[in-house]
């Protein structure tokens, strides 16, 4: 008998605000990335309101990691330091990779209408933190899809799954990012091999789902973010009714975190060099 992955915590996330006041949900905070490594953060953000998004988020800096955004729903622009610039819409993927530092804002071009998506911090290992700074848009079209037979359809945004090569692939950190579709009716299963040594959680972000096997399984529902334990290389998710998940999953760096704000180095001197670069303008 296959054995799976069982759900080790549930995480509600903290409501918060960042930018120009978006309101979003922090689900993946600092206390949980020594767990998580290699990745950082992840917010959640969803608002049919335009005052809980308009302001956005003008420029700020980076330094030593990469961002993900992933827009469900909505309209946001960036722009960057190195010139950079490139429009995200409904189901597109901007990659940046900060590297030895940018400056980028990304400012809603709507104001009205429901805004919805997530961002993804993902640390880079210290032989990378200041490599050249990197950006692409991935427009909808341009995320490669997987339909199974049973009528799960799964959006591969980075990593290989069923066979099917992501739009984006790291060596190092060999992140894993889906965005699952279960079809209406009866429960359907989504099963993926994720080697054990890798860290992987999931966020139910429509619907609910049952993890784990016959005895031992468990009830996730929407807005919970769990985090699957290092136990077994596979996961089994049952899902119905619409449901929709994202599951993330990356080989850890086990290397020292640093971070004050939009720094994330390995070493408090290092994270004062990118302060004292950024006030004297060599960030980028």
């Amino acid at each position: 008998m296959k054995q799976i992955r069982s759900v080790e915590k549930i995480i509600h996330g903290q409501k918060t605000s960042d930018g120009a006041g978006v309101k979003l949900t922090r689900l993946v905070t600092q206390e949980l990335q020594q767990r998580l490594d290699p990745f950082l953060m992840l917010d959640a953000f969803g608002s049919d309101e335009a005052c809980d998004y308009i302001g956005g988020f003008p420029d700020h800096p980076h330094r030593g990691f990469e961002t993900i955004t992933y827009m469900l729903t909505g309209k946001m622009r960036h722009h960057d330091s190195v010139g950079n610039s490139g429009l995200l819409e409904d189901g597109g993927v901007q990659w940046m990779t900060a590297g030895k530092g940018v400056i980028h804002s990304e400012m809603p071009e709507q104001d009205q209408g429901r805004m919805s998506g997530f961002q993804l911090w993902l640390n880079l290992p210290s032989k990378q933190k200041m490599c050249s700074p990197w950006y692409r848009d991935f427009q909808s079209k341009a995320i490669p899809e997987v339909s199974l037979v049973n009528g799960i359809k799964v959006r591969v945004i980075a990593g290989i799954s069923n066979g099917t090569k992501g739009a984006v692939q790291r060596e190092v950190t060999n992140p894993l990012y889906l965005d699952i579709h279960f079809p209406k009716g009866n429960s359907t299963i989504f099963e993926e091999e994720i080697p054990r040594v890798h860290n992987a959680f999931f966020y139910v972000y429509k619907g609910e789902i049952k993890i784990g096997e016959a005895g031992n399984s468990k009830i996730v529902r929407e807005q919970e973010l769990a985090i699957l334990s290092n136990d077994y290389d596979s996961v089994s998710i049952s899902g119905r009714e619409d449901t929709k998940i994202i599951l993330i999953s990356g080989k850890p760096l086990r290397e020292s975190i640093v971070q004050y704000g939009p720094f994330v180095m390995n070493t408090k001197e290092q994270i004062v060099q990118a302060v004292e670069d950024f006030k004297s303008g060599r960030l980028a």
